[in-house]
């Protein structure tokens, strides 16, 4: 099976187009299919963290924010959702809705989550431990980094 890896560029600037989908194993099997992920091999990064998001109420957003370092893989354990992502010049929509996908998001690119559907588990393999720090929760603020960096 062809796997997609996204091309990780550390020290240059990050845009929406470096966020990626990536397809997962997926063995099929009538009693109920499985995946995996291994860390480094379909993820480009080492899990320091797995977090989850569920129960969100019809018509409400998580996220709104970028990360300085942490790297994610987002992914849609049950139900769906919209990625709305932007690096400050370009922005996409990536929607998820299969267990078997994963969207790759470097670090600096701000991402909100939205359009959840009922149900829906969002799971979150992050590659730094949380810090608060971290953390950029004000778009202008993020804006000016971004322009500082061109």
């Amino acid at each position: 099976m062809k796997m997609t890896n996204p091309v990780i560029k550390p020290s240059a600037m990050q845009t929406v187009y470096d966020a990626s989908l990536i397809k997962f194993p997926k063995i099929l099997d009538p009693r109920g299919n499985l995946t995996f992920i291994e860390q480094e091999r379909h993820i480009p990064f080492k899990i320091s963290r797995v977090y989850w998001i569920y129960d969100v109420p019809g018509g409400e957003q998580r996220g709104g924010h970028a990360f300085r370092e942490q790297e994610e893989c987002i992914i849609a354990l049950s139900g769906s959702f919209d990625v709305l992502l932007n690096d400050g010049t370009a922005q996409k929509i990536v929607h998820l809705n299969r267990a078997y996908h994963g969207l790759y998001v470097p670090r600096m690119i701000w991402r909100r989550m939205q359009n959840f559907s009922t149900n829906a588990v969002a799971y979150v393999l992050a590659c730094c431990p949380y810090s608060q720090n971290d953390y950029i929760r004000d778009f202008d603020e993020y804006q000016t980094l971004m322009a500082e960096k061109i």
